[in-house]
Order: structure tokens, then sequence, then C-alpha cells
């Protein structure tokens, strides 16, 4: 069992859901994003999503984008992601996980990528522009460090695809609440009940939801 499996399998025996708060690299400071992962752990987080700034964040809404800006332009880079993860899973084993666009792990070698993940002790990865039909070489790296390969869901998803992505996804199953990027909401979105009940009926693996802000 996967350090993030063991999370929700722990949060289930006490009748508890898993919190799984996002925050951006090196935003605002290296040393100050290192000392509010650990508080979100100390304050209850089950998992951290570590996100890597990337310059051209698609999927993202403004809060996101304006955190990942400024990151870049003190010069954070995937090393620098790496090396925050190590040091805070130094004082926690609390699993962190490594969200990010594929060019950014592509650009700096899935292989060097997974090896540095893994001796940083990053335990999940999730990347929201791969699809698991083309992810054969990431999934296949991450199984032999032992980290989870993470795959998302979105509303619109057809039974068949729900399947492929419960079979394929590791650690959890990440049902993505709403269509367009992230952002603050004033309520969840109409529908997403049936979604994730719908998922849960083929899946095996925990389902997360988000994001819900």
């Amino acid at each position: 069992m996967s350090r993030i499996s063991e999370v929700f399998a722990g949060a289930r025996r006490r009748g508890e859901a898993v919190l799984i708060p996002y925050i951006t690299a090196g935003y605002p400071d290296v040393a100050t994003n290192e000392r509010i992962i650990l508080e979100l752990f100390r304050s209850g987080a089950g998992v951290v999503e570590l996100g890597i700034p990337f310059s051209d964040p698609l999927a993202d809404g403004p809060t996101i984008q304006r955190a990942g800006t400024a990151a870049l332009a003190m010069g954070v880079t995937m090393s620098t992601c790496l090396e925050i993860a190590g040091r805070v899973h130094s004082q926690v084993d609390s699993p962190i996980i490594l969200m990010g666009y594929f060019n950014t792990i592509l650009s700096y070698g899935i292989e060097k990528f997974t090896a540095g993940a893994s001796a940083a002790g990053v335990a999940g990865v999730i990347v929201p522009d791969l699809p698991p039909e083309e992810a054969g070489d990431l999934r296949e790296v991450c199984s032999r460090q032992g980290i989870d390969l993470v795959f998302l869901l979105a509303p619109a998803s057809t039974d068949e695809r729900v399947q492929l992505v419960a079979s394929q996804s590791a650690g959890f199953v990440y049902c993505v609440s709403v269509a367009g990027v992230t952002g603050a909401r004033a309520e969840m979105p109409a529908g997403l009940e049936d979604f994730v009940e719908r998922v849960r009926g083929r899946a095996n693996l925990p389902l997360a939801d988000g994001p819900t802000i």
C-alpha cells in the first residue's frame, strides 16, 4: 500500500475525509513556502499538492497564475520544487504530490524527474494535461520508483472514460468538479454529487474532488 493509500485508508477507518490543499512551489518565497506546507500538515492536511510553476498554465485561474508567475520570476525551477519537497519530507512523512504540466516534466527529463522525486520522498504526481492513453512512459517509471500517478476525470466523462481512468490511476482518482479553469466560486456545481457517485460505482480507488475554490 502506498503512502497516499495509507492516508485514505486511515481516514476511512476514522470516518473522515482527506483534506488535500494546493500550494504553488516557491511562493511567496522558498523559506515561507516550506513553512506553510509544514503548517498545512500540522493543521490537519492529509496530503499536500505542490504545484510546479509553469509559464503557460492554461487550466489555472488568476490566483494560481499569479503565484506561478511570481515563483518563476524568483527563479524557481523543477530542481527547486524537488528540493522543497525533500526538505519538507525530512521533517514530516505525510505525502506530498507534485502537480504540474507535462511540458515541465518532459523538459526536465522523465527519468531524471522521477528519480529526483523519489529521492525527495514525493508520494505522487498529477499531470493535468496528460491522459492515460499517452502516459505509458511516465506511468512505467513512476511505478518503478514507487510513485503514484494520479489521473483526472472531468464531469462530462463517459462511463467508458471513467472505467479507463479508474483502472489506470494510482493512489486515488481526481474528480474535477468544474469545467474550465480553477478559481474561487460561490457554490459547488450542480450535478457534482451525481458525478462522484457515478465514478464511485466504477472505481476501487478513493476519490478526491477538486478544485473546490
